[in-house]
Formats: C-alpha cells, structure tokens, sequence
C-alpha cells in the first residue's frame, strides 16, 4: 500500500491535453488585461500617441519641402524625393515607437507598480513582456498608418495586397525587435532619466546612420559601413523595394553593400534573426533580474 501511494502520478493525455488548453487560456487573458491596462494609459494621456504620430509627419513634410525641387533621379530612377523618403520616415516611426516602449514599464518600477505584479499570482511573468510587446505593436500600427495615408496624398502609389502583407511584416519585425530591447533597457537602467538619455542618443544618430534620407552611394565610405551595419537600413530598403516595384520577388537584389548584394528574403531572415537575438537577451535578463 506504502508502495502505491509513492509512485508518481501519470496524468492521462486528455487530462494533460486540458491542463494545458486552460494555462494558455489563462495566460491569453492575463496578457489581454495587462495590455488593456496600457491602452487605458493612453486613453487617458494621448499626448504621447500625438507626438509619435505628429513629430514623423513633421519629418517627412520638412525633409520632403527641403529637396521639393530636387530632381526627380536625384537619388533614384523616376522618383521623386517624398516618395524616397517616406519609406525611411516609416520604418523611423515605428522604430522611434518602439524605443520608447520601455518607459511605462520603467515608471511601473519607479512608482511599486511592477512591484505588485511581480508578488501577485500571475500566470507567467512573461506576460508583461508579450502585454508591452503587444500593445507597442498597435500603437506603432497607427502611427504607420497616418504617415503611410499622408505619404500616399504626398504622391505616393499604394500597395498592392501581396505588397502589403510583406510591408507588415517587416513594420511587425522591426517593432518586436525594438521593443524587446528597449524593454530590457527598462529593467537594467537604474531610472527614466538614464532610459530618456539613452533614447536620445540612440535615435537620430540611428536615422542618419541609414539610408532613411540618402541612398547608400550618396555617403563617405565610413558612413557607408556604419549604415550597411544599421538594421534599420535593410527594413528600409526593403519597403523602398515594395513601393517602388509591382513585379516584386524574394529573390531580387534591394541593395548592394560592400560584402554583396541582399535580396528581399534575406533581409527577413537578417529581421527575424535579430528579433530572435532580443528576445534571447529580454529572457536572459528576465531571469535574472525577477528570479
């Protein structure tokens, strides 16, 4: 009798299949709370969804006035310097976007609300990280959307349905990276000042280290190997590509660099590589910050 109630207890698979199905409920629920705590956040304070949308549009009417008379094969074959640019100012607001993610969470800590969510029965504390990725993600799709619509009364040509699912991909790709390291930023740094700081060097420097404003041929050659080691400038180029090509394909040189030419596809690959990598480090730095 001793025996029996000493060996361990197997759980049937339907039993298992149910345990499961009820933790990803859970979890799904939990990660939908803590997202609509933020979208309350900003219901409340729109300001900060103001200036992400303002300040691109902003960008892209100045820079797009300065070279207004630019010839239209400055920089490309038979497109004008707004239809250049907006690609650059697209894949900028929703970087911009995303380094700025980590700041609520980073107020979170400074004021004990993190504090409370991490001693509260949570399902995974991994949801506040999927909650903070999510809820960026949205708002950087409405901060693309409203420089993409004032992009196309601008003179831009529209996608095409197969050209905007790549084109949202690589927005999705660029905006889950980003986030999951600004996010490991908000637990490293020891307050929003430092955080502010760093967002501030980060970001300019960012855009003009890309090709957002000139082509790749325009710059020195020492700005050339810094922006062929940009991300941002594959994520750009390969909108670039989309808008400006109706027959479009994988396979097709976007931009040639010093170590080869990168076609669309790798360029997806080289996104989803480094979403991977950040989200290596947020769990890394997850484990050792909350355990």
């Amino acid at each position: 009798m001793i025996s029996m109630l000493n060996q361990p207890v197997e759980l049937k698979p339907i039993l298992q299949f149910q345990i499961r199905h009820l933790y990803s409920r859970l979890l799904i629920q939990e990660i939908k709370a803590l997202t609509n705590r933020l979208f309350l956040q900003i219901w409340r304070r729109p300001a900060t969804l103001m200036a992400g949308i303002i300040q691109p549009l902003l960008w892209l009417i100045l820079f797009g006035g300065l070279f207004y008379n630019a010839p239209v094969n400055l920089f490309t074959i038979n497109t004008s310097y707004n239809c250049f640019l907006s690609s650059g100012i697209i894949i900028f607001t929703s970087f911009t976007g995303a380094l700025n993610s980590g700041l609520p969470l980073m107020f979170d800590r400074e004021f004990g609300f993190l504090n409370r969510l991490l001693t509260a029965p949570l399902i995974s504390r991994t949801s506040i990280i999927l909650a903070s990725a999510t809820f960026m993600t949205f708002i950087s799709l409405i901060q693309v959307i409203f420089i993409v619509i004032a992009s196309l009364l601008m003179g831009n040509s529209p996608l095409n349905s197969d050209s905007t699912i790549v084109f949202a991909l690589i927005i999705l790709l660029i905006t889950v990276g980003v986030t999951m390291l600004s996010l490991a930023l908000s637990f490293t740094l020891p307050g929003h000042i430092e955080l502010l700081a760093l967002i501030l060097v980060i970001n300019l420097p960012f855009l003009f280290s890309s090709t957002a404003l000139a082509p790749l041929y325009f710059m020195p050659p020492w700005l050339q190997l810094i922006a062929s080691l940009n991300p941002l400038s594959y994520a750009i180029e390969g909108t670039r590509y989309l808008y400006s090509s109706i027959h479009w394909n994988f396979t097709e040189c976007v931009i040639k660099i010093s170590w080869g030419d990168v076609c669309l596809g790798q360029i997806i690959i080289l996104l989803i590589v480094l979403d991977i990598a950040a989200a290596y480090i947020v769990a890394k730095i997850l484990k050792a910050k909350l355990n």
